[in-house]
């Protein structure tokens, strides 16, 4: 019998233990990915700790996958995936392809979507079965270990930037320099925009433009984020990363005129956002969600193209639990990567 490895909890918020299971024969639709990198994302929490419905235990979160297709089940052969083809997965681990936001071609926000570590086991193992229509193409000259953040960091701080109403030369701002905003300032530079870092202490403001940000703003200064912003002339995209809706709030009004205001950090805060806030400046508020197979495998080539990489620190998977309370706690200064020996 061949077994591999997996790091689970069994228990909402235990204490990762790594075990040995037989190796799964892929069904129709689906491949078996040998795992060669897999990020810890702040999201798995609401896994870990099964605050998310439909979470069963024992649990294997991780949804920053990368790695190379060792089997290919029934009904795959005509999508163009080959044995030993690099693949990531991200957040989009598939879609049932019947609701109505997947008849619209709509797939990331598939009524039914389907999340590793959620709805089937997660990255953090050797091996994991996935849904073929997660899988997206890993370009030569990526490795393993930046490809796997880029299927959910990556994606999401690329998508709502190329999403948003913002073009070259306008003013956008980055708040958070985090895991994600990291990722989004370099993004912005590449994407030709004149780029706010906002972050908390003064001593981030050579790190946000070595980042390629034009202008630092310090959140903790005693000037207001918003007056800061409007001394710019207005952000016409305020991209929030950090998961801190008091922090988002603070930036409503450093919009310009018709600005958007991008939300993809998590908090389960209410915004203090008045309608009048909106209404008197036409200002737009929007969530973006992460991104499909296909967005992923743009993400992964314009960061190719652009030098653009994340900020990763590596360990085994025998680490996970270290790895997952480091990110936790907020010790894990960007993406915490756990690479399968």
């Amino acid at each position: 019998m061949s077994t591999y490895r997996v790091a689970q909890v069994t228990v909402p918020d235990g204490t990762f233990e790594l075990v040995e299971r037989e190796v799964p024969s892929p069904g129709r639709g689906q491949v078996l990915v040998a795992v060669e990198a897999c990020g810890v994302c702040h999201s798995d929490a609401l896994f870990v700790s099964g605050a998310l419905p439909g979470v069963t235990f024992p649990d294997v979160p991780g949804h920053e996958i990368a790695g190379r297709i060792e089997e290919l089940g029934a009904g795959t052969e005509d999508r163009g995936w080959r044995t030993g083809d690099r693949v990531a997965v991200g957040w989009f681990g598939g879609s049932c392809g019947h609701c109505v936001p997947c008849r619209e071609g709509d797939f990331v926000v598939c009524e039914n979507l389907q999340v590793p570590g959620w709805t089937y086991d997660g990255g953090f193992g050797d091996k994991v079965l996935v849904p073929v229509d997660a899988l997206a193409r890993i370009p030569e000259g990526l490795a393993a270990g930046d490809a796997g953040p880029m299927a959910c960091a990556g994606v999401t701080t690329y998508n709502g930037l190329r999403r948003s109403s913002a073009r070259p030369g306008d003013l956008v701002a980055v708040l958070g320099l985090g895991g994600l905003g990291h990722l989004g300032v370099q993004y912005a530079a590449a994407m030709g925009f004149e780029i706010v870092g906002i972050a908390r202490g003064a001593e981030k403001a050579d790190f946000a433009k070595r980042l390629g940000a034009h202008h630092y703003v310090d959140s903790t200064s005693g000037t207001p984020v918003a007056e800061a912003l409007q001394s710019l002339g207005g952000a016409k995209v305020v991209l929030a990363t950090a998961g801190h809706s008091e922090a988002i709030t603070a930036t409503v009004e450093g919009l310009a005129p018709r600005g958007e205001l991008v939300v993809i950090g998590a908090d389960t805060e209410p915004l203090g956002i008045s309608p009048v806030q909106l209404l008197m400046s036409g200002r737009v508020v929007r969530g973006h969600p992460s991104g499909t197979a296909k967005d992923v495998e743009d993400t992964m080539a314009f960061s190719a193209l652009h030098g653009i990489r994340p900020m990763t620190e590596s360990v085994p998977l025998e680490q996970a639990d270290e790895a997952y309370r480091k990110m936790l706690s907020g010790r894990a200064r960007f993406r915490m990567v756990l690479t399968p020996g």
